[in-house]
């Protein structure tokens, strides 16, 4: 019974001192995939070859990585925000939603490091422009 007893206290001691030599990860992954999304972003567009910032923010109320993307297509800031969905790298704009005087936007970005390419569609009621654009963390 004693070296049942003092095979389990040796184990004890040997999980304790090699689990306090372990490292925590100096970039741990964040809980919520949002997060490397949220902040402000300057944006930059091909088609008409503007500059402008926009911010994204995430939706306190969703439950699916919902996040708010206020001046997107350079809408103005004062409107209602457009809304995306956030999944791994990717952030999706909400189908067909109407924003600024009443554009319908559609597309997907992908998230590389600093940067979102975000190709989109943008409705403004007499044609439908194709726009490449290039969100870089401020």
């Amino acid at each position: 019974m004693k070296l049942r007893i003092t095979i389990f206290f040796s184990f004890a001691v040997l999980v304790l001192l090699t689990s306090g030599c372990m490292k925590d990860d100096p970039n741990p992954s964040p809980t919520d995939p949002r997060q490397v999304f949220l902040g402000s972003w300057m944006v930059t567009e091909t088609e008409q070859r503007l500059t402008y910032e926009a911010s994204i923010e995430s939706d306190p109320h969703s439950l699916n990585g919902g996040v708010y993307v206020y001046n997107f297509a350079n809408a103005g800031s004062s409107g209602n925000p457009a809304y995306a969905y956030v999944s791994g790298n990717t952030i999706t704009l909400e189908v067909n939603q109407v924003i600024g005087d009443g554009w319908i936007i559609n597309g997907s970005g992908i998230r590389s490091g600093n940067t979102i390419t975000w190709p989109y569609t943008l409705n403004d009621g007499a044609n439908l422009h194709h726009i490449n654009a290039v969100f870089t963390r401020n």
